[in-house]
């Protein structure tokens, strides 16, 4: 019905690009198959620019059960230049994989990357929500959303992808509940939302179908007992102003007596804006700031073959290690010593077919702001 590529063929490697089987087909016919290792890069050499790794449990996986040894970068691990994944084994073991292996690693990588750096410009004391999920194909939204978290989101709003990743999907209200109650009829539409929603949702409601934001934020916190937030998700054609929108209605709040109610802010939003609205702010819901965000350019290569160095033109050849090292991130050949300070970063992930490590997304997540913090991504210039 979808146009969906089945699990079972992206693990039986038949998601792949057609001139993989070509070359399966020319290597048996020949009765070569060497034993090399394999490197996915983005950058050869570091240049200052971060990036987060994720969609390493995807891969894992898509290397289970096969003859391969895979070293990778934790997931959250933030990378700049050198490879952030190693495969040992004989080429025809894992062939097929690449295409998949690939996408499964640029998209989840892209998105976290996103995310981290809208989690760095909100600070500590300010939510993040992705809200990115109408944006990509839904077979994908799982794995969106998983990697938004690696990058440091609070919460996400979709509901399969909860279900996938053992998560309560966050979610205030759409303008179209209260257009279905018509103009003038906010407070209805705002009151049947706190009376039919589950007690742990908070009561955020949105104000700016109408009327003014303003008066649609004074009339939702006298409508709503306890109300949690007012949500401006204001279109950019309307907005003006509008961080000095949102210091209005922060101001109005107060001056009302509403101290309490806080200011959810939505639509269109990136790192930019909120850095600049944060200090009014107490939550984001970020979009395609994160689901948009450009998929990191991975490249596999063969770098070893039958234990010698090997590699095309404008790779380098050999299999290497990175390291941690202060705020850098050192590339050396895996058969020499590294930074006396440096800390290194690929570690096992499958080892002859059996995966060797586990997938917290809060362990990730944490990696990532530690990482984060200490290479000074984000830092405000």
């Amino acid at each position: 019905m979808f146009d969906i590529v089945s699990p079972e063929a992206i693990r039986d490697g038949r998601a792949t690009d057609a001139y993989f089987e070509r070359t399966r087909d020319a290597l048996e016919g020949a009765g070569r198959d060497p034993h090399v290792v394999c490197e996915v890069t983005a950058d050869q050499f570091p240049d200052g620019s971060f990036e987060t790794f994720a969609g390493v449990k995807d891969a894992a996986h898509l290397f289970e059960g096969r003859d391969v040894t895979v070293h990778a970068l934790g997931a959250g691990q933030l990378f700049d230049g050198g490879p952030v994944m190693r495969i040992e084994g004989s080429y025809l073991a894992f062939a097929e994989l690449e295409t998949s292996l690939l996408g499964f690693l640029s998209s989840a990588s892209g998105w976290a990357t996103g995310a981290r750096r809208v989690v760095s410009a909100a600070g500590d004391d300010v939510s993040v929500l992705s809200f990115g999920a109408r944006h990509v194909h839904p077979s994908t939204a799982a794995a969106l959303e998983r990697a938004a978290l690696v990058g440091g989101v609070d919460g996400f709003s979709h509901v399969a992808a909860g279900e996938v990743l053992g998560r309560e999907p966050s979610g205030t209200m759409p303008h179209a509940l209260v257009i279905c109650f018509g103009r003038g009829e906010q407070e209805a539409a705002w009151r049947a939302f706190d009376d039919h929603s589950p007690e742990d949702v908070p009561r955020i409601a949105l104000t700016d179908t109408y009327s003014d934001e303003v008066d649609e934020a004074l009339r939702a916190a006298a409508a709503v007992e306890d109300l949690h937030s007012v949500r401006l998700d204001t279109t950019g054609s309307r907005r003006g102003d509008f961080r000095h929108i949102v210091r209005e209605v922060r101001w109005a709040l107060d001056d009302a007596g509403h101290e309490d109610v806080g200011v959810f802010v939505s639509g269109g939003i990136g790192a930019d804006d909120v850095r600049e609205l944060r200090d009014d702010v107490e939550g984001f819901g970020v979009g395609s700031a994160i689901s948009n965000a450009e998929p990191v350019d991975f490249a596999l290569d063969i770098v070893e073959r039958d234990g010698e160095s090997a590699a095309k033109r404008g790779k380098l050849s050999g299999a290497k290690q990175v390291y941690r090292s202060g705020e850098d991130h050192v590339v050396r050949p895996a058969d020499e010593p590294g930074p006396t300070d440096g800390r290194p970063l690929l570690r096992p992930l499958v080892e002859d077919g059996e995966i060797v490590r586990d997938f917290s997304v809060d362990e990730a997540a944490k990696r990532c702001a530690s990482d984060a913090e200490r290479v000074g991504f984000g830092d405000e210039e």
